[in-house]
C-alpha cells in the first residue's frame, strides 16, 4: 500500500449539528409520508398515535447512525455485542430521543393496564344503559310496505346488477359494495356510492367526480341509479387528498373516527357520516361515540355535531358492532369481573349476527341475547337506536336466530334455498322471526315466519301476506293464541266498487265492499276469478293484517271466494239467437 496515496474521503456530514439537522429533516419527511398514508389521530387516547411517535424515534436514530458512518471499522460482532454497541451509540448521540422512546412504551403499557376491565368492571358495565321494554306495546305490527325483504348481500347483488345495465357508466365506474341501510322518505332502503373502475378511470373522471349513487328499496327489491347534477368529489375510491378519511384527518387532526357511513338526506343529497370516537375509561378503554361529523360528499364541507344535536335524518352514528360490544360488557360484568369468568351467574351475551328494523323514522339495530354458554336458546333480544343509542331489552325466551334459520331452511330443503339473518316482527302479538329465503343467485324466492318461543311453528309462502295469514292460522291451531284475539284477516260482503290498474306488468283489481272504505287488492295472475266479478256479487276475501296506526286505504288480499252472483240484466242473461230479417233486394 502506497503511504503517499490519499485516503478516500467520507461524504458524510462532518459536524454533529449538521448531522442532527439533516436527521431531523429526513425524519420529518418520512414522518409526513407515514402520516399521509396511515392517518393516525394526533390524540393521546389513540393507540396508533404512540406507534407513530415510536416510529419517528426509530427513524431519527437510524438516520443519526447512518450519517455518523455506521460501523466504519467493519469489525464482525456477535448479536450481543451489536446490541451493546447500539445502546452505547443511542446513549452518546440520541439520549433525548431514547428517553422519549422508552417513555412512549411505558405510557402505552401502563395505559393499557389501567384500562383493563379487571380494574374498571363497574365503568365498563355502565357504558350502555339498558331499559326493559314491553314487546307488544313498543313493537307495533309493521305494515307490509315497510318490511325489508332483502338482506345486505341480496341488496348489493341487485345494486351491482343495476349498474351493469347502464352502458354509459359501467365502463368507467362500478358498484362500491359498501351500502348503508337507512330510512329514506319513510321507506327502508340501502344506499351506496359508486366507485371509479380503476386508477386510470379515476384520473380521467376525477374532475367531474362520481356522477351517481345506487338506491335499493328493501321492500319492493327495486334498484335505481340516482344521477347527480354535480358529481361527488369525496369518496373512499379517491386515492389522494379527496379520500374521505384523509380529508377528515386534515380537517380534524385530533379526532378519532369510526368508519364513515354513506347516507342521503330526505332531499337525496349525499353525505358521509363520520362518528367521533372517545375513550371514557382509563387511557384506552371505554370506547364510545361523542358526536359525528357530517361531510358533504360533493363539496367536502364538514360540520361537527354533538350527539344530542345530530340531525334526525341521520340513521347511522352508533354502529351495531359498538352497541353489541357495550352490551357484552353490560351482560358479562353484571356481577363483577371474577363472576364473568368463574361463576358466570346471570351472565349473558349477544348472539352472532344482527339485523335492522325501522321504527319511528329511525333505524334500530336488532340482536338476540343468550346465556354465557351460548346454547340454542335466547333469553330475549335488544333493540338499539343507531342515532341516539337508546337501548331496550325484551324478554322473549325461545330459539336463537341460527336455530330459526335452520327451521326455515328445513321447510325448503328440496329447493336448496338459504335463509337470511332473521328480522324480528310482531305478528298477532307474538315475537316472530321473519326470514326471506333466497336462491343461489341471491334472489329472494319465498318467505318464512318462525315463532320465537316455539320454533317448530314455521310457515313458508311465496308472498309476505300469504305467509303471515298461514302463520296466524298456525298460531290458532297450536293454541298459542286464541281465535278471538287474532287480528281480523277475512272480510265478507257485497261488492260496491271495482277498479283496476296495471302495476309492474301485472293487472291488479281493487275491490271495495258495501259499508267499507278499504279497498282489497288482488292480482289477476294469482286470482283469475277476480276478472269475472261484478258490482253486487257477494264475496269473501282473505287479506293482510292492517298495521296498527296505518292510514292506508288499501290492503293486500291473496284469496277470493264468490258466495253469490248478482242478478244480471235480462239482455245479458239470454243469448241472442234470432237473425235479423233480410232486407228486400234493391233489384226487386
Amino acid at each position: 500500500m502506497n503511504p503517499n496515496k490519499p485516503t478516500k474521503q467520507s461524504k458524510m456530514p462532518k459536524g454533529r449539528l449538521s448531522r442532527t439537522l439533516l436527521s431531523i429533516v429526513i425524519t420529518a419527511i418520512v414522518g409526513f409520508l407515514y402520516f399521509y398514508v396511515s392517518l393516525p389521530a394526533l390524540n393521546f387516547q389513540a393507540s396508533e398515535f404512540y406507534g407513530f411517535l415510536a416510529f419517528l424515534c426509530i427513524v431519527y436514530v437510524i438516520c443519526i447512525f447512518v450519517l455518523s458512518g455506521g460501523n466504519p471499522d467493519n469489525v464482525v460482532r456477535t448479536p450481543k455485542e451489536k446490541a451493546r454497541e447500539w445502546l452505547r451509540f443511542v446513549k452518546s448521540r440520541c439520549l433525548p430521543v431514547g428517553v422519549l422512546f422508552v417513555a412512549i412504551v411505558v405510557v402505552a403499557i401502563v395505559g393499557q393496564i389501567i384500562s383493563l376491565p379487571i380494574f374498571r368492571a363497574g365503568s365498563y358495565r355502565n357504558l350502555l344503559t339498558v331499559e326493559e321494554g314491553n314487546f307488544t306495546q313498543d313493537i307495533a305490527q309493521i305494515s307490509f310496505d315497510k318490511i325489508p325483504t332483502l338482506d345486505r348481500d341480496s341488496a348489493e347483488y341487485l345494486g351491482d346488477r343495476q349498474m351493469g345495465t347502464l352502458s354509459d357508466m359501467v365502463s368507467q365506474f362500478e358498484y362500491s359494495n359498501d351500502s348503508t341501510q337507512i330510512n329514506y322518505q319513510g321507506r327502508p332502503v340501502r344506499v351506496a356510492p359508486i366507485d371509479y373502475a380503476d386508477l386510470i378511470k379515476w384520473f380521467t373522471n376525477r374532475g367531474e367526480g362520481l356522477p351517481a349513487y345506487v338506491v335499493v328499496d328493501m321492500v319492493t327489491q327495486e334498484a335505481n341509479v340516482v344521477r347527480l347534477t354535480e358529481g361527488m368529489k369525496y369518496s373512499f375510491s379517491e386515492p389522494l387528498n379527496r379520500n374521505v378519511m384523509r380529508h377528515l384527518r386534515f380537517q380534524y387532526p385530533t379526532y378519532m373516527f369510526d368508519t364513515p357511513q354513506f347516507e342521503i338526506n330526505e332531499e337525496g343529497h349525499p353525505f358521509w357520516i363520520a362518528p367521533r370516537v372517545v375513550k371514557t375509561i382509563g387511557l384506552f378503554g371505554g370506547r364510545d361515540i361523542q358526536g359525528a361529523v357530517l361531510m358533504d360528499a360533493i363539496t367536502g364541507e364538514s360540520t361537527y355535531y354533538d350527539i344530542a344535536d345530530v340531525p334526525s335524518w341521520v340513521d347511522n352514528v352508533y354502529t351495531p358492532a359498538l352497541i353489541m360490544e357495550q352490551y357484552d360488557y353490560y351482560g358479562t360484568l353484571i356481577n363483577g369481573f371474577l363472576n364473568s369468568i368463574l361463576g358466570q351467574r346471570d351472565v349473558r351475551v349477544t348472539t352472532d349476527g344482527y339485523n335492522y328494523i325501522a321504527l319511528n323514522d329511525d333505524v334500530y339495530m336488532y340482536t338476540g341475547v343468550t346465556s354465557a354458554n351460548a346454547d340454542q336458546s335466547n333469553l330475549g333480544f335488544l333493540l338499539s337506536n343507531q342515532r341516539t343509542k337508546e337501548t331496550k331489552f325484551y324478554t322473549a325466551p325461545g330459539a336463537t336466530e341460527n336455530a330459526a334459520k335452520g327451521s326455515a331452511q328445513g321447510e325448503v330443503q328440496d329447493l336448496g334455498y338459504t335463509a337470511t339473518f332473521p328480522l324480528l316482527l310482531n305478528i298477532a302479538g307474538e315475537p316472530t322471526y321473519f326470514i326471506p329465503l333466497k336462491d343461489a343467485n341471491n334472489l329472494v324466492k319465498s318467505y318464512a315466519m318462525v315463532n320465537v318461543a316455539q320454533y317448530q311453528v314455521v310457515t313458508v309462502a311465496s308472498t309476505v301476506s300469504q305467509c303471515e295469514q298461514e302463520y296466524i292460522r298456525q298460531l290458532a291451531d297450536k293454541g298459542i293464541t286464541q281465535t278471538e284475539e287474532l287480528p281480523q284477516t277475512q272480510a265478507s260482503g257485497t261488492v260496491a266498487e271495482i277498479r283496476s290498474a296495471v302495476l309492474e306488468g301485472n293487472t291488479y283489481y281493487f275491490i271495495r265492499l258495501e259499508g267499507e272504505e278499504i279497498f282489497y287488492s288482488l292480482s289477476a295472475a294469482q286470482n283469475r276469478e277476480v276478472v269475472t266479478l261484478n258490482v253486487g256479487d257477494r264475496i269473501t276475501v282473505d287479506h293482510a293484517v292492517a298495521a296498527e296506526g296505518s292510514t292506508s286505504s288499501i290492503l293486500d288480499a291473496y284469496s277470493l271466494t264468490v258466495d253469490g252472483r248478482a242478478p244480471q240484466n235480462q239482455t245479458d242473461q239470454v243469448p241472442q239467437t234470432t237473425q235479423p230479417e233480410p232486407q228486400p233486394d234493391s233489384a226487386a
